[in-house]
């Protein structure tokens, strides 16, 4: 099963500025050295010792996962706008689209109008929340004045299923729990057990509190030995204790939460809007010198980057 992030940015689309594109082809032509470009290979080098900031792109749309689970079957996390760009690469054969909504923000539910799936009478979507008028909600922001096509006049077959946080329940043989967390206007984080026995976990928006460091039989049972988490890092220590009661968390609080619970890969999640790539890098750095110098932990700590593909 393949994992593929196409939104990753926090609250609001971000996308790289021209000043700070110039800013960039700065850094890399101060670097440059005449031997750098003597031939191919050398050109090929220097290109290679460069830092990651300065030849990738973190991404700047908002929150959307996907998750393969066959040939003609995907899961979704979330529908931001990273959703637009999934349904202009997805594959033909898919005819089912299995969709998790963390929460009903308009970073993760924005994508939906332009998610070209919808017009497509051949394939079925469903969306899945605990949260009851989900239905109602998803169709209110596709009415005018805020959009010109009504949620109604879509062709794709849509079924809603209002589920339950009590009991784990089956979907293409992939296990889902989801659990309630902190957040304004209430969040929910997934666990997903897969048929190979991986356990993936969904956790955006999050806000944690001790409690949710207590040993309990639910909280092992959700958050214990997860194989991946994908958790909500926005802000720096200090940023956090100025914006407490938003509704994210510091990288250091979820990082002390992931080797807590036994996590074996946290990927850092809903980037800061104000982040650039350079920043973003740093901080995960700094997550990963924390976790392994101060905790002597093995968890495994990336970024989050839109169009990466991870094997599960």
């Amino acid at each position: 099963m393949k994992l593929k992030f196409w939104g990753v940015r926090g609250s609001i689309p971000t996308f790289m500025s021209s000043e700070s594109l110039m800013g960039r082809i700065q850094s890399v032509i101060e670097r440059i050295k005449e031997s750098d470009l003597k031939n191919q290979d050398s050109k090929q080098a220097f290109i290679m010792s460069l830092p990651e900031y300065l030849t990738s792109c973190v991404g700047g749309n908002t929150s959307c996962v996907q998750l393969a689970v066959n040939e003609d079957e995907i899961f979704v996390f979330d529908a931001g706008t990273g959703l637009r760009d999934l349904g202009k690469n997805i594959s033909k054969s898919v005819k089912k689209i299995h969709i998790f909504l963390s929460h009903f923000h308009w970073d993760h539910i924005q994508g939906i109008p332009f998610f070209d799936s919808f017009f497509n009478k051949d394939v079925e979507i469903h969306f899945y929340s605990p949260e009851l008028k989900m239905p109602e909600i998803i169709a209110n922001q596709m009415k005018g004045p805020y959009f010109p096509v009504e949620f109604n006049t879509l062709s794709a077959k849509i079924v809603f299923h209002n589920i339950s946080t009590d009991n784990a329940f089956c979907v293409s043989k992939v296990y889902v729990k989801a659990r309630k967390m902190t957040h304004p206007n209430t969040v929910y984080s997934y666990l997903f057990i897969l048929p190979n026995g991986k356990r993936l976990i969904f956790a955006t928006d999050i806000e944690l509190g001790l409690s949710d460091f207590e040993y309990t039989d639910d909280r092992k049972d959700f958050f214990e030995n997860a194989d991946i988490m994908i958790a909500d890092c926005q802000y720096l220590p200090v940023e956090y204790h100025a914006k407490e009661g938003w509704g994210h968390s510091s990288y250091c609080y979820m990082v002390d939460f992931a080797n807590h619970w036994h996590v074996k890969h946290l990927y850092m999640f809903h980037h800061e809007p104000m982040y650039d790539d350079k920043k973003l890098y740093e901080i995960r750095d700094n997550a990963r010198e924390y976790s392994k110098k101060v905790l002597k932990s093995p968890l495994k700590i990336d970024l989050a980057v839109e169009h990466q593909e991870i094997d599960i």
